[in-house]
């Protein structure tokens, strides 16, 4: 990654949640293997080739039981003080009628990808951006119902909700700064409304920014290497955070809560893999989950879990 954009050569990368499997294609192997992408700023799209009449969406999530021993083990280690925040996530089985490359085209979202059999996801949250050597990032913590009475004032002065998106925000204004001078914050908790096939959700987001340092200009790949992962998907802080994570999740994020990204050259678009539909052999899997505080009450990060099953198709 680093070669190729200090030769300015454009290409799309994915890494997963580990870093473990890192991908670089260029622009011809996009098309070679398949893959759909639709950003803002670059779209790589065939065509659908089926108009379904509905849709039809069914979701099997686990056990408020089973979600409690996960849930359980990040609080102890929360009140022990080894973590302040961790993001919690799940798979959760699902079924529909309508197929990947279906849900790919039929979905509404920032960001989309579909990686051929493998995965589609819909994700509204970008990781970074880089500008003419300023770089941005858009931390997404917190969200609510939105046909909850006077939903957004709820959602910037609850308690938790606050505590997480506070913390996400100083994360990833201290992560920006392993790379950048000057950073500072453009812009504090903004609203989104996001719209799903079975319920709209309201969703906090913040703006941070800051002028790449010489070392990392040119280079996305060591500035990618520095800052994964991601914060908003992770908790702070990173290397205990991770371990508990690890031990809390009974399965492999593997590409979810990883990022992917347009190099067009010169300047740099990527976002975060969440709203993640992944095929396993013949079965489909959602994977969701949100940020776990010490103030964080078991039913309400189980109910969002599942709120966050959703295909943005309405």
């Amino acid at each position: 990654m680093d070669e190729l954009s200090q030769a300015k050569v454009p290409f799309f990368f994915t890494t997963d949640f580990l870093m473990e499997n890192v991908e670089v294609f260029q622009e011809n192997q996009i098309e070679d293997l398949g893959l759909l992408i639709d950003f803002e700023g670059f779209k790589k799209l065939d065509k659908l080739h089926h108009q379904p009449d509905e849709f039809q969406f069914e979701a099997f999530p686990q056990s408020l039981e089973s979600y409690r021993k996960g849930f359980d083990l990040v609080q102890d280690n929360l009140k022990a003080g080894n973590s302040y925040l961790a993001n919690y996530t799940c798979r959760t089985e699902v079924k529909t009628n309508l197929s990947l490359n279906e849900i790919f085209y039929l979905s509404t979202s920032k960001y989309k990808v579909l990686y051929p059999e493998k995965f589609v996801f819909f994700s509204p949250e970008t990781f970074v951006e880089i500008v003419d050597d300023r770089i941005f990032t858009h931390p997404m913590k917190g969200t609510i119902d939105a046909d909850l009475e006077n939903a957004v004032e709820v959602l910037k002065n609850d308690a938790k909700e606050k505590a997480e998106h506070y913390t996400v925000v100083d994360l990833l204004r201290n992560d920006l700064s392993m790379v950048a001078d000057e950073v500072q914050l453009d812009e504090f908790q903004r609203i989104d409304l996001i719209k799903t096939h079975n319920k709209n959700l309201y969703a906090m987001s913040s703006e941070i920014s800051g002028t790449l340092k010489h070392e990392f200009r040119g280079k996305i790949g060591s500035i990618m290497k520095t800052l994964l992962p991601a914060g908003s998907i992770l908790g702070a802080p990173k290397p205990k955070t991770l371990e508990i994570v690890l031990e809390a999740e009974t399965y492999s994020r593997g590409f979810y809560t990883g990022v992917c990204g347009w190099f067009d050259g010169k300047n740099l678009d990527s976002c975060v893999m969440i709203r993640f539909l992944e095929k396993e052999n013949t079965k489909l899997y959602f994977k969701s989950g949100g940020g776990i505080t010490h103030l964080s009450k078991l039913d309400d990060e189980y109910q969002e879990m599942k709120n966050k099953i959703y295909v943005p198709i309405y």
